[in-house]
């Protein structure tokens, strides 16, 4: 399913008026990415789609929601689980992860929960950080997480905790595949 993030965001934008140039200046982006963005020539990472919704001040659940139905519930059943993005980065090699919404109907939420699977080691290590915090529970495989400087190892069953403005990424080690619930609040 996708989405269409790119234009959410540049519906955003466009209704408030707003240049590239604005939305890049507020957020840190250069105007190229947010254009890329918005004409879905690049995934962006759950970091990004972050500072972008903070900037509009929405959810970032915006960005997942489908329809108009307002539920106080809702079963996401395995098979129907949404592919969110295949994260590229700017140069436009792959991260090496994939994230699966496991809720896009639900409005309004506090938080939003993926399945994350890393596929591969990145050949790069850029960190992310973003507002909220974020919960990750390691389910299969073995994972490396970066702290700020700080290295650590994550083995299936293992989880972490923490806030989201410390700069962060995750690596599957050894280049084996990762699977991860990712729970993050804005």
């Amino acid at each position: 399913m996708d989405f269409n993030i790119g234009q959410k965001i540049k519906t955003l934008r466009k209704q408030r008026k707003l240049t590239l140039q604005d939305v890049a200046t507020e957020t840190g982006f250069s105007p190229a990415l947010i254009s890329q963005i918005e004409n879905n020539n690049v995934s962006p990472p759950i970091a990004t789609l972050s500072k972008i919704a903070r900037f509009f001040d929405i959810k970032m659940s915006h960005f997942f929601e489908e329809g108009e139905e307002t539920n106080r519930y809702e079963i996401v059943r395995r098979g129907e689980r949404r592919i969110v993005s295949r994260v590229i980065s700017k140069d436009g090699t792959s991260h090496g992860y994939t994230y699966e919404t496991l809720s896009y109907r639900k409005r309004n939420k506090k938080m939003e929960p993926f399945v994350l699977t890393v596929t591969e080691r990145a050949q790069e290590e850029t960190l992310y950080n973003h507002e909220g915090e974020e919960f990750l529970l390691i389910l299969k495989g073995n994972a490396e997480i970066i702290l700020n400087d700080e290295r650590f190892s994550l083995e299936e069953g293992d989880a972490v905790y923490f806030d989201s403005t410390v700069k962060h990424r995750l690596l599957a080690k050894d280049g084996e595949t990762v699977q991860v619930l990712a729970v993050v609040t804005r």
